[in-house]
């Protein structure tokens, strides 16, 4: 297939320590730009999950999404992200988050001003991981550090800002070099989100989507609706707000008295606007959608009780 962007896929938080590695290695033979690896409270940490699969995989790029700001200092982040960089020159990318508020604040590390904080921390470890001394006293506090000339890799990990509403996707356009958005990454939001970021310089922007193909459209748009539970809560609002359906949408989802009823009445064309589904050639019209309007990577979530199987499905999109 002739495409415009990349195509990539995520690795799933939960997959079994035995699955990790063939994942990535089959998603990697299969011919996907990319693999994310996942952050989150309670499951793998990123860093390790990310050396680990490129360490056994030959050229598909690593993301890291997310790592929170409020969890390493700066400096440590920069170091662990330039220690990727120069193992795996070309193959790394770091993003960066605020973090779940309640997963952070239940480390005790939510801050008073999360603006603020992304802002600085984007900065210093962008700069870090290019040579550069930082100096800052303000929630990043770097004294003059810099990392050793050795240590310092020839190709710079991209470092994008993981953030969905107007004033840090403001802050991802003034600093990152470019933007994750969480699922649902619909062409309408994607519009939005750039309107928003409004950069003066090239930025990637990368969007999640939940994804499931078959061969019968239907078999595969209804397997992709277990993916869809959580959409409509307050975090995902910005997601939601500039789709035609947006006031249907919500009117349903408070209806509903479970995430399973909820999935279960969401119209057949509401699925197909907030995952990758239907056959291959419906979902490859999918992602030239995406791509149409400014997604430069489309990350798949693969969706299903067999991960593997899930990947090897996919594929059928490439």
């Amino acid at each position: 297939m002739s495409r415009s962007g990349s195509v990539g896929l995520i690795l799933p938080r939960d997959l079994a320590p035995s699955q990790v590695l063939p994942f990535a290695r089959r998603a990697d033979e299969l011919g996907f730009d990319e693999l994310w690896v996942v952050e989150d409270l309670g499951f793998r940490g990123g860093i390790g999950q990310a050396a680990a699969v490129l360490a056994v995989t030959e050229r598909i790029r690593v993301g890291i999404g997310l790592l929170p700001v409020g969890a390493r200092n700066a400096a440590f982040a920069a170091m662990e992200a330039a220690t990727l960089a120069q193992l795996f020159p070309g193959r790394v990318d770091i993003g960066i988050g605020h973090g779940m508020p309640g997963w952070m604040r239940s480390v005790g590390e939510w801050p008073a001003s999360p603006l603020t904080l992304i802002e600085e921390y984007l900065g210093a470890v962008m700069a870090l991981v290019r040579g550069e001394a930082v100096e800052l006293g303000g929630y990043v506090r770097l004294d003059g550090v810099r990392l050793e000339p050795a240590c310092v890799p020839d190709t710079p990990p991209r470092v994008l800002a993981g953030v969905r509403g107007p004033r840090s996707l403001a802050v991802s356009g003034r600093v990152a070099d470019g933007t994750i958005l969480a699922e649902p990454t619909t062409p309408e939001y994607a519009r939005a989100a750039l309107a928003h970021v409004d950069a003066g310089r090239p930025h990637r922007l990368v969007g999640y989507n939940v994804a499931a193909v078959h061969a019968d459209a239907s078999v595969a748009i209804d397997a992709v609706r277990a993916g869809l539970e959580w959409i409509g809560e307050p975090d995902w609002a910005p997601h939601l707000a500039p789709l035609p359906f947006a006031a249907e949408f919500a009117a349903l989802r408070g209806e509903c008295g479970s995430r399973e009823e909820f999935v279960r009445r969401l119209p057949e064309e509401w699925v197909r606007q907030l995952a990758v589904t239907g056959t291959p050639a419906d979902a490859r019209t999918r992602l030239d959608e995406l791509f149409a309007a400014g997604v430069d990577s489309a990350v798949l979530f693969p969706i299903g009780s067999d991960p593997l199987a899930a990947v090897e499905e996919l594929a059928a999109v490439l």
